[in-house]
């Protein structure tokens, strides 16, 4: 896959916006001299998710070892970025998200503390995900299995289960829940949702469901069982609506250049 866009402008942009404004490094605690390159600007835009002090101080040490040292993890992060920027439609493009967007910090969180998990520092990575837990109103499991260029709208309220797995370019709103149904307890006890899968805000997804590859499901519904490829379920019962019109978004891939 081609190189991510943001690899070359992201710095520099970030750091201009931080220049144009002071009362940025009072608040969120980031000079706009002192982050020399993309893994020290990653982790000093995450800890400032946190409150002012010596867990902000330590967690943004430990990250800048993680993203240096982990050329995938940071990639990753990147591709993250540039999809939420395209998603957001947000005005001042990927600095402004890297340094406010909820949805994205929840997300970064997330790769942080799934990093710690996989490199056997499952202590550390379950504190750090209580750390953000607390800060971000979200609960994901560093066990949950999420692919690239995935999109948090708001990130509030947002539970994802341990065993859960999200594939590349699937959206979520606020208030979305991947849990399980107490029925099924199994290792695949909570849903999978395929690339490029849509879940509108307070959907509950219960249970080893799978939502299939450009589905969608609509804010406030309840899905108990599988959604095929491309359709729209909606309401309490989950009903199935059959094949949406919804395009969906611009994936990751034709962001990055890539042909289909």
């Amino acid at each position: 896959m081609t190189a991510n866009p943001l690899q070359t402008s992201l710095l520099p942009e970030t750091r201009d916006l931080l220049a144009a404004e002071p009362g940025l490094s009072v608040l969120l605690g980031i000079e706009a001299g002192e982050v020399t390159d993309l893994p020290e600007l990653m982790a000093a835009a995450l800890a400032a998710c946190l409150p002012e002090g010596m867990a902000r101080a330590w967690l943004r040490g430990l990250a800048v070892e993680l993203f240096r040292h982990d050329a995938d993890l940071l990639e990753t992060a990147l591709d993250d970025l540039l999809v939420t920027t395209a998603r957001d439609a947000q005005p001042g493009g990927a600095p402004r998200v890297l340094l406010f967007a909820n949805g994205y910090h929840a997300l970064l969180s997330y790769r942080v503390s799934r990093a710690l998990w996989l490199a056997g520092r499952e202590e550390l990575a379950l504190a750090v995900k209580g750390q953000f837990t607390r800060a971000l109103s979200v609960e994901i499991w560093p066990q949950a299995d999420i692919g690239h260029g995935v999109w948090f709208d708001h990130g509030i309220g947002l539970v994802i289960g341990q065993t859960a797995v999200i594939e590349e370019d699937v959206s979520l709103w606020h208030g979305v829940t991947l849990g399980s149904n107490f029925v099924d307890m199994g290792e695949g006890r909570h849903p999978k949702l395929r690339r490029g899968a849509v879940v509108g805000a307070g959907a509950l997804i219960l249970g080893p469901v799978e939502v299939g590859a450009g589905a969608t499901v609509a804010a406030g519904a309840i899905v108990t069982k599988d959604v095929p490829p491309g359709h729209v379920v909606t309401g309490p019962r989950g009903t199935d609506r059959g094949a949406g019109r919804f395009a969906g978004f611009v994936p990751l891939a034709k962001l990055k250049g890539d042909a289909e």
